[in-house]
């Protein structure tokens, strides 16, 4: 899709739908307003009658019948003055749908006030909702009939507001891209998305651009390393796990880079541990992860910004054989440390703790893993926001705070050591699960003992990475978190 901000006369303008608003009062914004008197009033008359509806982002199309636009299309704002930053992401999401048919739109909701934000935010939220709207899977469909938009325009109210409605569009536009891929990676089937060709997805994306290099681990070479942990989940299937390393370069040399670890397990049956049949097709969402790295330097490379990023992939499959690992078998990790492992299921953490051991070869800046990690997290948190846990308060907090500014929320966790004690074990340093109580957090505790050589966090999307029912599918978060938060280091 193509993004353009430019200064426009709505009146002049050519487009297949051109998106204005009207507040709870039926008052229109500026170029609405002269869209309106230019069309003899019309649009003050629908809105009389009341066809739009009073909900907030209700949304209605009409088809002028002279001029250049082919279409308008309404939105309702709400009441009068500045919209909440929720609302008009709102207001950003029902447009992005409604006009994700149409081979182009120009949207004038710049126009409207937002508490608390600027022009820059604005574009940043209308871009990023656009781009999310017009992402279908269709890889795995015969006869598609998708025809996404193709550009869409924002206008700039006045000529000083270009610069900055430009960088948030380009933003915004970058995270949608990303949060694409990672979407695209995720609805992958787990016959097709397997950690071969997650490592030939890395090679491929390094090829193609210069600050990108990467390097794959194979089984042998993590064999040398002493990843015990990380290849006891992949022994039961007969897909080789990889370690993946993509290193985006655009800071300085010598620079320390921030390392993200996406939990990558292409297929999770459970293993010997087998989860019941019923929605274990979702399994393959196992590496929304691994995905959300992918999509993270995908939208880096887009943005090109000055920083060095790291972008770890702990690949594998997790399956039943006479190969797998059985409860009570005892691992010696990377570290050295050694797991009890009472749960063949509890496999993304055996898998993320080698990883981080290894990421903290880059000597680090900041290391954030990620990983659909724990069923716990879906019933502490729904699907609204992302589980997040961090060995430093600092980072936690930045990391809401880029939650915040992109709605792709997260919710600090507690990691108190008085949950440590959950993980004893009477043959091993440590045993991989910590009981029904507190899943989420004794999982965090498992790795926070893999990461006591640099600041850490840890992102628990288990309830935030996909969908169920009727919209099922990868939803692509955390990747504007991220995003977000290393654009603003």
């Amino acid at each position: 899709m193509q993004f353009t901000a430019k200064v426009t006369d709505i009146c002049k303008q050519r487009s297949c739908c051109a998106i204005i608003a009207a507040d709870a009062k039926n008052r229109l914004t500026a170029s609405g307003s002269e869209l309106d008197d230019a069309c003899g009033g019309a649009i003050g008359r629908v809105l009389k009658r009341g066809d739009l509806g009073k909900k907030l982002a209700s949304t209605l199309v009409l088809t002028p019948t002279e001029g250049s636009l082919e279409r308008i299309l309404l939105v309702r704002s709400g009441g009068g003055g500045k919209l909440s930053q929720a609302d008009y992401r709102k207001l950003a999401g029902a447009s992005a749908n409604a006009v994700k048919g149409y081979k182009d739109a120009c949207s004038y909701l710049t126009e409207l006030e937002v508490s608390g934000a600027d022009s820059a935010w604005q574009a940043q939220q209308l871009a990023l909702a656009t781009g999310l709207a017009g992402y279908k899977f269709t890889r795995c469909k015969s006869g598609s009939d998708n025809s996404p938009l193709a550009s869409f325009t924002l206008h700039v109210p006045e000529r000083k507001q270009l610069k900055s409605i430009r960088s948030g569009m380009e933003l915004g536009a970058a995270q949608a891209t990303g949060s694409n891929v990672a979407r695209e990676l995720g609805n992958l089937p787990g016959n097709i998305c397997t950690p071969n060709y997650l490592a030939a997805e890395a090679r491929a994306l390094a090829k193609k651009h210069t600050k990108l290099t990467t390097t794959v681990l194979d089984e042998k070479k993590m064999q040398s390393l002493g990843m015990g942990a990380f290849l006891s989940v992949a022994k039961g299937s007969d897909e080789p796990p990889a370690l993946i390393a993509m290193q985006y370069k655009g800071g300085k040399a010598g620079a320390k880079p921030m390392v993200l670890v996406g939990k990558g397990i292409t297929f999770d049956t459970g293993g010997i541990s087998i989860k019941p049949g019923q929605a274990m097709d979702e399994m393959k969402f196992d590496m929304c992860g691994a995905a959300s790295v992918f999509g993270v330097m995908h939208a880096l490379l887009e943005l090109q910004p000055a920083i060095n990023v790291v972008g770890l992939v702990a690949a594998a499959e997790n399956m039943p054989s006479g190969r797998a690992s059985k409860p009570g078998d005892i691992v010696t990790t990377m570290s050295g440390k050694t797991v009890e492992i009472l749960n063949t299921d509890a496999e993304g953490r055996l898998v993320l703790c080698d990883a981080l051991t290894y990421a903290a070869r880059y000597k680090p800046e900041v290391v954030i893993d990620i990983a659909t990690l724990t069923g716990a997290c879906v019933i502490a948190l729904g699907n609204h926001a992302t589980g997040l846990y961090a060995n430093r308060d600092e980072l936690a907090a930045k990391l809401i705070a880029a939650g915040e500014r992109t709605g792709d929320r997260a919710w600090h966790m507690p990691l108190w050591d008085e949950y440590q004690s959950s993980l004893d074990s009477n043959f091993a340093d440590m045993q991989n699960i910590g009981g029904r109580e507190a899943g989420s957090v004794t999982a965090a505790c498992f790795l926070s003992r893999f990461a006591g050589d640099y600041t850490w966090a840890h992102l628990d999307i288990a309830g935030s990475a996909w969908n169920s029912g009727a919209n099922k599918g990868a939803t692509g978060r955390p990747v504007p978190l991220l995003v977000e938060y290393l654009l603003g280091k």
